[in-house]
């Protein structure tokens, strides 16, 4: 089992948008585990790469007994919304209502690189658009009105675990475009 540390709110890696993988090999396969394993420890609905303090646009899901990946998403979101409590392993233990698209079709690819697509509504909806914010940069607070945000704020500076030092950072064996990350 490959469980890894979670990155909290507040490390930068968390706002900063992932890039593009471009090369599916042992590695790719090896964030996908660790990025699943980790994800059924904490336990979660979904998991982004750059929550384990990797800059890729990859993430892992857990809903209704379905568990998988998408690598490089692209999403087409329905008009109809729903809103609901949700939560993120890089926020523990805190949960606010947010307005998400009810469904989605989401396109990107596996760890092999062969195309895939997910259909889904509600849980599995939600748990999409959230983990391809991550890999935007984007935190679901971010996506609070004005009164619930700052609610969370305040919520996220009174957390024990607010303010703990994050793991250090992991370099990616990937290349990206003319520079290493």
């Amino acid at each position: 089992m490959a469980v890894k540390p979670i990155r909290l709110f507040g490390d930068p890696v968390l706002t900063t948008p992932a890039a593009e993988v471009t090369t599916f090999d042992k590695e790719l396969r090896k964030l996908v585990k660790d990025l699943t394993d980790t994800m059924m420890d904490a336990p979660g609905a979904g998991l982004a790469a750059p929550q384990l303090g990797v800059s890729l646009r990859v993430f892992t899901y857990d809903v209704d007994d379905v568990i998988g990946h998408l690598i490089n998403p692209v999403l087409d979101l329905s008009d109809e919304m729903q809103e609901g409590d949700e939560g993120c392993l890089s926020v523990p233990d805190l949960a606010f209502n947010t307005r998400r698209s009810l469904s989605v079709v989401a396109k990107g690819m596996n760890e092999f690189g062969e195309p895939v697509v997910i259909e889904g509504s509600d849980l599995l909806a939600r748990c999409v658009q959230h983990e391809t914010d991550h890999l935007d940069g984007i935190m679901f607070i971010d996506r609070l009105d004005t009164e619930t945000r700052k609610e969370a704020m305040r919520a996220i500076r009174e957390a024990e675990w607010f303010g703990e030092n994050a793991p250090p950072v992991k370099m990616s064996p990937h290349r990206i475009s003319s520079r290493w990350l």
